[in-house]
């Protein structure tokens, strides 16, 4: 047990109706914003209209930026600040997931004092100052809507990385559950894995007391119980109100209350394979974790058979990697490789990129014999 800081500014509007409000919200900050969002599927669905209309109905003058991927990158990023400097735009929305939240966390950081974005990602430049955030969530999944990291990646260096900073606090984040049924099968379940994967990241940190691991296990297990549901029948409230609320919860700083930090081990090789080859982040983390709690069952014996009588009612070290595995695989998220465009050829090629990288944890750090054996076990 630690000692230890509760911080969350995030003013976090849940529920149907919630944006009855928003443009109002928005216009305390500014009159005019950049409205930052992904692909077809929000403008497919009536959202981007939905939000220009509200902010230009109450006189809101919006610049857009449109596009970003579910792997943003630092170009992208540089992009938009562009368009915020250019336009001297006094507050960033945010419209879609994580990704599209992260990269809108970057650009508020870097916009005031025209700052290098991946300078700031890589902590030689510092930011005093940033434009207010405002999010519209459109998927469940990163928890990046109540918490002040980002990862973005970029392929002239080679790399995907995140970054801590408070500035990069949402001001206000609007959650309603009802925008997520449009979500495809494939994306919820991803997202389920995300949910889970936070979690765990935790159970494995340092210090964590006996209330935080009830929160933790909770979080998983409602996550486990409808998540399933959600995929059966999207369009269903209750099942996306549900998902919704424990992702917001895995990644807001609740699983790591009196914990010194959590490991985040199996997103730092995660984010290899994703910017390697460009996968889903969920699935990444699908395909990771199993290999890295077997790579650690010896070594962490007593933290995984806890965790399977948490979530599985059942003490076993091995059995518990295995029913989160089938878990996994149930809702149609990868649990090996080779996957996709990942064959055995690449073997070496990921070794590399977690060496160079020096993937591990902040608690259980990796040797680049851990990672071979890591990403063997990968390829089961």
């Amino acid at each position: 047990m630690e000692i230890f800081n509760i911080y969350n500014p995030v003013n976090v509007h849940f529920g149907k109706d919630v944006l009855n409000d928003f443009e109002q919200t928005v216009a305390q900050y500014g009159k005019t914003v950049l409205l930052i969002y992904g692909g077809t599927s929000t403008t497919k669905h009536g959202y981007v209209d939905l939000i220009k209309n509200k902010l230009i109905n109450h006189k809101i003058e919006v610049f857009e930026y449109s596009g970003v991927k579910p792997n943003p990158t630092v170009e992208q990023v540089a992009e938009a600040q562009q368009i915020a400097i250019e336009k001297s735009v006094e507050c960033i929305v945010a419209l879609g997931g994580g990704s599209v939240i992260d990269a809108a966390k970057i650009v508020s950081i870097c916009v005031p004092e025209k700052l290098n974005p991946w300078l700031v990602m890589t902590r030689k430049q510092k930011a005093t100052k940033a434009l207010p955030l405002i999010t519209v969530l459109t998927l469940a999944a990163t928890g990046s809507e109540m918490n002040n990291s980002a990862v973005i990646q970029s392929q002239n260096a080679g790399k995907k990385i995140g970054l801590t900073d408070p500035l990069i606090y949402p001001k206000h984040s609007f959650l309603n559950p009802e925008f997520t049924t449009t979500v495809p099968v494939e994306q919820t379940a991803y997202g389920v894995v995300d949910t889970i994967a936070h979690a765990i990241e935790a159970w494995f940190g340092t210090g964590m007391p006996n209330l935080t691991k009830k929160f933790v296990s909770s979080i998983i297990t409602e996550t486990m119980h409808y998540g399933p549901l959600a995929i059966a029948d999207p369009k269903n409230y209750e099942y996306r109100f549900n998902l919704m609320l424990v992702a917001t919860c895995a990644l807001n700083g609740i699983t790591e209350i009196c914990c010194s930090y959590g490991d985040w081990g199996v997103h730092s090789i995660g984010h290899e394979l994703s910017f390697q080859f460009d996968i889903a982040h969920g699935a990444s983390l699908s395909i990771v974790l199993p290999a890295w709690l077997r790579h650690h069952a010896k070594h962490l014996d007593k933290e995984i058979s806890q965790l399977g009588t948490y979530l599985f009612n059942q003490p076993d070290t091995m059995k518990t990697i295995e029913l989160l595995e089938k878990f996994f695989s149930s809702i149609g998220s990868p649990t090996s490789l080779p996957w996709r465009n990942i064959t055995k050829e690449h073997k070496q090629q990921i070794i590399d990129g977690l060496n160079k990288n020096r993937a591990g944890g902040y608690v259980h750090k990796l040797t680049d014999d851990d990672r071979a054996s890591i990403v063997n076990l990968m390829f089961k």
